[in-house]
């Protein structure tokens, strides 16, 4: 049986498919940020507004039979929870930056157009300062 030949990519190549990468990776940081950094329906909570329902619940709890103290137990976790995700709030300003810096070239070479952007979440303010406008919208 013949040997086969073994390929090596040029220099160029492996420029474009680590570029690609990084591309691919600034997108994706600022899409899963986007995504998880959500405006919630209903009233903005606070950390002063979750402090006053920790209060009201802890009045409950004294006077709560072992059920009801299960339950408002929960709460109070599920309420403390809440105001670390309040008080540890993502900027997402470094994301969209890196964002901005590749969009473009990104959904051109994948062929995204303006509208599946636009339909993730991304404000069309971030897709105007990434040069992705409406006219690209042919994908």
């Amino acid at each position: 049986m013949a040997e086969r030949k073994k390929r090596t990519m040029s220099d160029d190549h492996k420029k474009a498919i680590a570029a690609g990468r990084d591309q691919s990776r600034a997108v994706a940081a600022y899409l899963e940020a986007l995504e998880n950094n959500k405006p919630k329906r209903g009233r903005k909570r606070t950390p002063e507004t979750i402090d006053r329902q920790l209060a009201a619940l802890d009045e409950k709890l004294s006077r709560a039979n072992a059920i009801s103290r299960l339950s408002i137990i929960q709460d109070r976790i599920d309420l403390l929870a809440a105001k670390e995700v309040l008080q540890n709030d993502v900027d997402l300003s470094t994301y969209e930056d890196d964002f901005v810096d590749v969009a473009a070239q990104y959904g051109e070479r994948k062929g995204i157009s303006y509208a599946a952007w636009r339909e993730l979440g991304v404000p069309a303010s971030v897709l105007k300062r990434a040069g992705i406008g409406r006219a690209a919208s042919s994908g």
